[in-house]
């Protein structure tokens, strides 16, 4: 049992890694809580029809996470080996893949957004599915503006964080919550003589935060240099050795593509379940926007393994990086216990704070419930998904993650959605516990210590 317990000064280093992950991830989604609160305000369509959208921003930004993740990976290993030249190699690569990243989205979304939306809507009255399609397409038409900052935010704050310096991005990150809260307001509702823009508002205040979000981490990272070793000389050129180049791509590939799958496979989750019902696409809504404010606590615990876990790797201290593994492990799921009974506790009034039908308040209600009775397991997989992953192992990560949700998640949810009349709440239960599964694979890699290996020893 002592294994799983850390002293004060671990916990301090945990923490000071890990708070200001929490904090801007709570704060950002608490925008978009109270976002989606604004909207849902306007009635059930015009939040449906965000909901959607975000469903294709959903997937563009974990193809960020993972096309940025493979140079990450080798970021912190080069700072926890004291090599600023390699964590500055691997930024340079960071924003070539974010350029390709952001350029194949939006080609794909000016092109073939309008189909997309239209894929989830497909059961239900059609004055309502029209609606919510219109209202899809006039957020869609404005929120493309944040794709490219975006981008640069996430280039610039990975990288701050793979050098343990959490705080910039966390208060950049606070700054943007409040433009875009304050831009909700104003422009949703038309307040203080603008006009009363709807869900294109909502859209308009996100992407002017994004902008102001970041021209701070950049104006900060620059005049930063003798902190921010990596940026200087940076945009010399482009230029990535090709053996590293190639060894990113190589570990990163996985990542990239398991983001991709992995987020594809969430979008068609949710395209099954709305084939039960336009209540079903509302009230997984509501239910979706709670869960991801109060499953920033197990997010935060996996960015710090991968950072300590990281270094420590790079300095080749395995033993030192099984160890915090273990402890953050154990933390993260003893924390994420405690937001899963507050999330239980307020489960029966969160979904009245929305402007729809009792029927979508109650189903949402329960799927809050079981969302939260299920997080504690959520905390221990995602702590474990980074932990193997910071050893560079993303070829096992790949089939831990994508190849567990393609072969089994997804047939089984289609199967049952299309061809059984099984009630939409047993559905919800069953495909999340499928995950128990995936916990207990994850559990015998971190035992067997496969991701305990230093990758840039070689080149230092």
């Amino acid at each position: 049992m002592r294994r799983f317990i850390g002293t004060k000064q671990f916990y301090k280093r945990l923490l000071l890694l890990a708070v200001p992950i929490m904090i801007q991830n709570a704060i950002t989604n608490f925008v978009g809580f109270l976002d989606n609160i604004m909207v849902g305000q306007l009635g059930t369509e015009p939040m449906s029809g965000v909901a959607i959208v975000n469903q294709l921003i959903f997937v563009f930004n974990l193809l960020v996470f993972g096309g940025l993740s493979g140079a990450g990976i080798f970021g912190a290993q080069f700072y926890g080996h004291g090599d600023h030249k390699g964590v500055r190699d691997t930024f340079r690569f960071k924003i070539i893949m974010g350029i390709l990243i952001a350029a194949v989205t939006l080609a794909v979304l000016l092109t073939s957004g309008e189909s997309l939306i239209r894929l989830y809507l497909t059961n239900g009255e059609s004055g309502d599915l029209e609606q919510t399609f219109l209202f899809g397409k006039e957020y869609l038409g404005v929120i493309l503006l944040e794709i490219v900052p975006f981008v640069v935010v996430q280039v610039y704050a990975s990288t701050l964080r793979e050098t343990g310096q959490t705080l910039l991005p966390m208060l950049a990150g606070i700054v943007a919550v409040v433009v875009n809260l304050a831009g909700n307001y104003v422009l949703i509702f038309g307040k203080f003589g603008a006009p009363r823009m709807g869900v294109a508002g909502a859209a308009a205040a996100t992407v002017l935060a994004r902008i102001i979000e970041c021209a701070i981490v950049i104006i900060w990272t620059h005049h930063r240099k003798a902190q921010n070793k990596f940026i200087k000389g940076a945009y010399r050129s482009l230029r990535v050795p090709g053996r590293l180049a190639f060894d990113i791509v190589k570990k990163g590939s996985p990542l990239l593509v398991n983001e991709a799958l992995w987020s594809a496979g969430i979008a068609l989750v949710n395209q099954c379940f709305s084939v039960r019902g336009f209540t079903v696409v509302a009230a997984t809504n509501i239910s979706s926007t709670i869960g991801n404010l109060f499953n920033v606590v197990f997010i935060a615990m996996g960015s710090a393994v991968a950072i300590m876990v990281g270094q420590q790797l790079g300095a080749s201290q395995f033993d030192r990086a099984k160890d915090t593994a273990a402890k953050v492990i154990a933390f993260s799921v003893c924390c994420t216990v405690v937001t899963s009974l507050l999330m239980i506790l307020i489960s029966g009034v969160f979904p009245g704070l929305y402007n729809t039908t009792g029927e979508v308040r109650d189903m949402a209600g329960a799927m809050i419930r079981i969302t939260a009775y299920l997080m504690p397991m959520q905390a221990f997989l995602h702590a474990a998904y980074f932990t193997i992953r910071s050893g560079g192992r993303t070829i096992i990560t790949f089939l831990f993650d994508s190849g567990f949700s393609w072969c089994v998640s997804i047939p089984f949810i289609y199967g049952i959605v299309h061809f059984t009349g099984l009630p939409i709440l047993a559905v919800y239960t069953l495909y999340y516990s499928l995950d128990f599964i995936k916990a207990a694979v994850g559990a015998v890699l971190l035992k067997k210590g496969i991701w305990l290996q230093n990758i840039v020893e070689q080149r230092c």
